[in-house]
């Protein structure tokens, strides 16, 4: 394996936090849905929860590394099912910028998934982040568990860093595991401001494109609060668990 990423062992406790924190918010779904982070320059070697295994036990330890370009790997004892391999390995192998991907289907995002129009309009400051960087796939495919699933989720994400599926849950990626999760945290908070609003019944005051646009660059500006927002919440679990880091 060339190029991999110099600290192993922070990704590998990030990604690890990353688990227990969708856990602790209720985003996870039973012992289902995984997380993945890439370790080598071209993104094929990719860290990845294994199958079946509770996101609050999840240890830094119990991550496995796969290699997009090995289907053998699934022949092991722990590989992960068959819909983790085709998602996040198609989405490694095409896109080696997106060094993070996180899929899961917290309840307000997926609820915006199951909509006839599950647009995300731009009505507040959280909404408005994703303006322009959401992209959204209208066809449910059932468990994307095949090759063809695989690139059709590639083409709907497209250079977007957010992916509604329709009828299914929520991708975020990142170029960190604090930025991926930073998008799953806000995107979970739009989708329930957006669905409040709706259940309202009232008319939704929703921003000018331009004043989207002008509010999603914004957000720019507060690249930071990721880091930041990450590393109070591993202070959290360090004061209540920290066999995450294990």
């Amino acid at each position: 394996m060339k190029d991999v990423v110099t600290d192993m062992d922070t990704l590998r406790m990030d990604l690890a936090a990353a688990f227990r924190l969708t856990a602790r918010f209720g985003w996870h779904e039973s012992v289902g849905n995984h997380f993945s982070a890439a370790v080598s320059a071209d993104g094929r070697q990719f860290l990845m929860n294994p199958k079946w295994q509770h996101f609050a036990t999840i240890r830094a330890s119990d991550l496995l590394v796969l290699d997009a370009d090995d289907p053998s790997v699934m022949a092991g004892p722990d590989a992960p099912d068959a819909s983790a391999w085709t998602i996040h390995g198609a989405l490694h192998r095409a896109r080696p910028d997106v060094r993070v991907v996180l899929h899961c289907h917290p309840p307000h995002a997926t609820a915006l998934a199951t909509l006839r129009d599950p647009r995300m309009p731009p009505i507040d400051m959280n909404t408005a982040r994703f303006f322009g960087d959401l992209a959204i796939d209208p066809e449910c495919g059932g468990i994307a568990d095949d090759a063809a699933e695989g690139a059709h989720v590639v083409r709907a994400l497209g250079r977007c860093s957010t992916l509604l599926m329709a009828n299914h849950g929520v991708t975020c990626t990142g170029e960190s595991v604090a930025q991926a999760f930073e998008q799953l945290y806000f995107f979970e908070k739009a989708a329930q401001t957006v669905l409040l609003a709706h259940a309202s019944g009232k008319p939704l005051a929703v921003m000018s494109d331009a004043v989207a646009a002008n509010t999603a660059r914004g957000w720019k500006a507060y690249a930071g609060m990721a880091d930041a927002h990450f590393a109070h919440l591993k202070s959290e679990l360090d004061q209540s668990d920290a066999s995450y880091r294990d």
